[in-house]
């Protein structure tokens, strides 16, 4: 299965490893996206600028998906990756000018929600992250909605692309 060597390396354990919250015991990426399944907890990405560039693109935001990952919160998206997060039901969000998870102080530890989400939601829209440390401080952070096209609002409420397309054909016999 491919998406078990998702976000590792071919040249040693960085960038496959992680801590599993809130045990803290370390693991593979697979086997924390496992373990965070089998409890129902969704996951987000908090990464850096151009998120995306370079990958096989499509395949990223398929592994990404796979993993169970819900939203990806970013300082900027490559262009075509974005789209196909989308196109996978993954919530691409980005964070303000100026703004990343490094000048927040965020280490992946907290806890993470977004609100502001609705049935109204239209491209560009922003919404918030809301973040509770382990001290239990709390703050919210603006996020702007990168579904950036009336025709992605719809592929990102039924789960993607493929769900899309096959509710049409079946609403068509």
């Amino acid at each position: 299965m491919m998406s078990r060597h998702f976000f590792t390396s071919l040249h040693g354990t960085e960038g496959g490893i992680t801590l599993h919250q809130p045990s803290g015991e370390q693991m593979s990426i697979f086997g924390a996206a496992m373990k965070y399944a089998e409890t129902k907890t969704p996951l987000i990405i908090l990464a850096g600028h151009e998120y995306g560039t370079g990958s096989s693109r499509d395949w990223a935001a398929k592994g990404t998906r796979l993993l169970g990952v819900k939203a990806v919160v970013a300082a900027s998206f490559e262009r075509i990756h974005r789209s196909n997060l989308v196109g996978m039901g993954v919530l691409p969000l980005q964070f303000p000018d100026g703004t990343t998870a490094q000048s927040l102080g965020l280490d992946g530890s907290e806890i993470f929600s977004i609100t502001g989400l609705s049935n109204e939601v239209k491209p560009g829209r922003n919404v918030t992250l809301e973040i509770e440390g382990n001290g239990g401080q709390k703050r919210s952070v603006p996020l702007k909605l990168r579904i950036d096209t009336p025709i992605e609002i719809d592929y990102y409420r039924h789960g993607g692309i493929l769900p899309f397309v096959l509710r049409q054909l079946l609403a068509r016999k």
